[in-house]
């Protein structure tokens, strides 16, 4: 019987769609709910299928075929966002191209009719035996965004910089309390913050971790919010409930590259598994956890002693060609499997070439072999120890392997009729089977070309998008050169102010000895703190003498020469404006940048200095920070649209023909 290991403990639903359809008319659903013990059946609607899986939380949700639940695979993906998170979704048939529901219920013994309900427990019963494959969507890796909760856009002055700043702090509270919690809960993870003025603008947690085991729950309240998702796959995953341990035809391709590719009795792929480093007792460990081999193969005569000596450890038939296989020969019978490279694909082909060798013969095997015995004990025996199927089949009754009902009655010799009846009834099974097969690859085409016209369209998005930016930057230039005109004239007015500015320093150095004392004696007037070189030391010598504090006007007087550490000490400090003179590096200029410190010439500004202390036109230093505003959104705006030309670049690299 079925070495697979038994979920009868748990609470699973069996679903097969009663009427209507999930694309058009609203559907119903036969839904059997199954403990191992007894039965619970019913007929819902789309939405109370929902509310049941929400509110019992099953084990499993067992069906035939997972788009009876979903139109689409983004519909799919839906669903399964919908669902509890240690709730699985299980399609009983197999993957991408399931079986008949009717074959997979016979050969694993599970009662079947073709009413909905009947479907519907022969799914439950099949999925608590782990038969099957989970679908999936996403990734046990949670991200957690924690980030502002509205906007720091406001008045503008000085109410709004603190806005900003209780916002920015208030995300940066939220993120430490998010990190605390995480720590507690013992989660691996790793966080990336970006910091803006008075704190962080956003912080991106990155958990292992799946929504349910996470401490944190996802809010949105006054100046910050927390958004919680799972990772998404690139696709649509299908894994086997169970490890497999089914009999299996085994193809390996030796040498540096060792490539083992399983199918099962039926000639579907199972797995295929390369390795650069594994030596044959990895390999024959390998095999042991997926499966026990009948056959072993290989693509080449004679068979090669590395195969050999894996044949001779499982007791396994052997099987090679009369010669050896043509590469167009193997491409040809690996058209429509997938594999990584070459050797995983002479593997396959050296077991699918194996598998047509033994077909007829498993076929036979097969129909003699009744339903209460496990098929693929049968062909083992048969195929690898040489023995006869009524041996083997004596054999297993007096181990008392079928079930008591059925072992009241002698295995007879079936007529000629009847052979040929198990013959043709095998060969319909067979068809039937190559039908579904054509049938999935006419929808997972069908679905590439759906794929292919929506990249086409957002394509098409793109580029209009790009036709925007365009305009936009045309727009954004001609505002420049009205600031220009704007800023040519504040500095003509500016000297002006000059005779003005000559009798206040005289005041000054009567009655102030500080900046905070200048700055509330002389309205129009703010502080300017020097520092004589774009160093760490001049800088760390300022700070020393007179402190720089945020909000602060910085004036350097020689600003070359600062690499990224440098700028980013002063960043650090939070100043308000940066006056240069001389010209800044590259990283230096874009640490700033980066910080939104607005950085611009300090020949623009009438700087006033007594002794170590400075002073300047408050209308000067706003001059400045809304030039540097105008100036930074245009690079933001040209950074973006250079973004978006790389990424049209690699879509029309990806995809030339629609390029």
């Amino acid at each position: 019987m079925s070495t697979r290991t038994s979920a009868l403990d748990s609470r699973i639903f069996g679903v097969d769609i009663q009427s209507g359809d999930i694309r058009g008319d609203s559907p119903s659903y036969a839904l059997v709910t199954y403990d191992g013990e007894s039965l619970d059946r019913d007929v819902v609607s789309h939405r109370k299928l929902l509310r049941r899986i929400d509110d019992e939380e099953p084990a499993i949700v067992a069906t035939d075929n997972t788009y009876e639940l979903a139109e689409d695979k983004a519909g799919l993906v839906g669903f399964l966002r919908e669902l509890p998170t240690e709730t699985k979704l299980v399609q009983v048939t197999g993957d991408e191209r399931p079986e008949p529901l009717s074959r997979v219920a016979s050969r694993h013994g599970v009662p079947y009719g073709k009413k909905p309900m009947q479907e519907a427990e022969a799914a439950a019963r099949l999925a608590a035996h782990n038969v099957g494959y989970e679908v999936s969507a996403f990734t046990n890796t949670t991200e957690i965004k924690v980030a502002r909760g509205r906007s720091t856009g406001g008045g503008g002055g000085w109410s709004e910089d603190r806005f900003t700043r209780r916002i920015h702090g208030s995300v940066k509270t939220t993120t430490r309390d998010v990190e605390s919690k995480l720590d507690e809960a013992a989660l691996d993870y790793e966080k990336e913050v970006t910091e803006k003025y008075g704190g962080y603008s956003r912080a991106i947690f990155e958990v292992e971790a799946k929504p349910s085991e996470i401490p944190v729950s996802a809010r949105r309240s006054g100046d910050v919010r927390i958004e919680i998702e799972r990772e998404r796959r690139d696709g649509i995953e299908y894994r086997p409930l169970a490890q497999r341990q089914d009999h299996v035809v085994v193809g390996i391709d030796p040498g540096t590259t060792t490539a083992v590719a399983l199918l099962d009795l039926d000639g579907q792929t199972l797995d295929v598994w390369s390795s650069r480093t594994s030596d044959t007792a990895e390999v024959i460990e390998w095999i042991i956890e997926h499966g026990r081999p009948v056959v072993v193969a290989a693509d080449v005569e004679p068979m090669p002693e590395t195969v050999e000596k894996i044949r001779r450890s499982f007791d396994a038939a052997g099987w090679i060609p009369e010669r050896d296989l043509p590469v167009d020969e193997k491409l040809h019978r690996t058209r429509e499997e997938s594999y990584d490279n070459d050797h995983e694909r002479d593997a396959l082909a050296a077991a699918l070439f194996a598998f047509d060798g033994h077909a007829d013969q498993f076929e036979r095997i097969t129909a003699k072999t009744p339903p209460q015995f496990d098929r693929g004990e049968v062909i083992a025996r048969v195929v690898a120890g040489e023995e006869s199927v009524e041996t083997v089949l004596d054999d297993l009754s007096e181990d008392g392997e079928p079930d008591e009902e059925t072992t009241e009655h002698d295995p007879r010799e079936l007529t000629d009729d009847e052979k040929q009846i198990k013959r043709l009834q095998a060969r319909i099974d067979r068809l039937e089977g190559h039908v579904e097969d054509l049938k999935g690859t006419i929808a997972s085409k069908d679905d590439r070309i759906d794929d292919l016209e929506a990249e086409l369209s957002e394509a098409k998005r793109e580029e209009r998008k790009e036709a925007r930016e365009r305009r936009e930057v045309t727009r954004l230039e001609r505002e420049n050169e009205r600031l220009k005109r704007e800023l040519a004239e504040a500095e003509q007015a500016n000297e002006e102010l000059d005779g003005k500015l000559e009798r206040l320093k005289e005041l000054w150095k009567i009655d102030h000895s500080n900046f905070a004392e200048v700055s509330e004696a002389k309205e129009g007037l703010v502080p300017v703190k020097p520092i004589e070189q774009f160093t760490k030391g001049a800088i760390e010598a300022a700070d020393e003498d007179f402190g720089i504090a945020s909000g602060d006007v910085v004036y350097l007087r020689d600003a070359s020469g600062a690499g990224r550490t440098t700028a980013q000490l002063l960043a650090d400090r939070e100043p308000l404006v940066v006056l240069r003179d001389g010209g800044l590096s590259e990283q230096a200029d874009q640490v700033l940048f980066d910080h939104d410190i607005p950085v611009g010439p300090a020949d623009g500004v009438e700087i006033q200095e007594i002794d170590e202390l400075a002073v300047a036109e408050e209308g000067d230093i706003e001059a400045v920070i809304d030039d540097w505003e105008a100036r930074a959104e245009e690079r933001r705006k040209e950074e973006k649209a250079e973004q978006l030309d790389q990424l049209i670049s690699e879509h029309r690299a990806r995809d030339p023909e629609h390029g």
